[in-house]
Parts: structure tokens; sequence; C-alpha cells
């Protein structure tokens, strides 16, 4: 059964730094590629950043670059999200995904499956 789980998220002051966690526990992705992704309140679900299945490879939305950084560690089955000076309008739930297959680019339109998500605020 596919399980990704995220943790890391909270409130935070604009400016701040949050780092979240996605757990594969089964190691069901270490050959995929992985991402996040969010959803504010009103708002359609946004690509923020994905990351190739050996890490070789990153993409981010605008919104995010040089703000933000995606990495991986295959051995641990975990993927971070490091976000640095926040804004409050990156304010949303933010979930991981996972592509359902192998394949040596990443892209925003290559996710299949999705973690629950965690909530990230940020306060002005």
């Amino acid at each position: 059964q596919v399980q990704l789980v995220e943790s890391g998220g909270g409130l935070v002051q604009a400016g701040g730094s949050l780092r979240l966690s996605c757990t594969d526990s089964e190691r069901t992705f270490s050959n995929n590629a992985m991402g996040w992704f969010r959803q504010a309140p009103g708002k359609e679900r946004e690509f923020v950043a994905g990351i190739s299945w050996n890490g070789g490879l990153t993409v981010y939305a605008d919104s995010v670059k040089g703000r933000f950084t995606i990495s991986r560690d295959n051995a641990r089955g975990t993927v971070f999200l490091q976000m640095g000076s926040l804004k409050p309008e990156d304010t949303a739930l933010y979930r991981c995904a996972a592509d359902q297959y192998y394949r040596a680019s990443v892209g925003p339109g290559d996710f299949y499956y999705y973690g629950p998500g965690v909530q990230v605020i940020v306060s002005s």
C-alpha cells in the first residue's frame, strides 16, 4: 500500500524557515521522481518543487525559486523541502507526491500519488 507521510509543518513568522519531510516507509519510490505541491484555501493545487529519482535533477515553481530547496535521501526513503524567506502567501497545505513510473526526468505533470499533507502557516 502506497504510504507517503509528511511532517514538519507549523506556524512561522514571515522571513522564517521550515523544513518539511516526507517519508516513504516502504521505499516504494526510491526509483521514482518525488515532489511537493501546495494548496491554499480557495485556490487550486500548485506545483512547488520536484526531484528526479537520483536527485540529479530538480525543478521549482517560479514563486519559490531561490527560497526553497528540495532534496532526497533514498537510503532513508525521505524527501525534504527546505523553505526559507517564507512569505504569508506561502501559507497552504503542503503535500508530498510521487511519480508512479520510473523516468529520468521530472516535471509538474508526472505525479500520481499524494500524501495527506501538512499545514504551513506564515504570519505577517
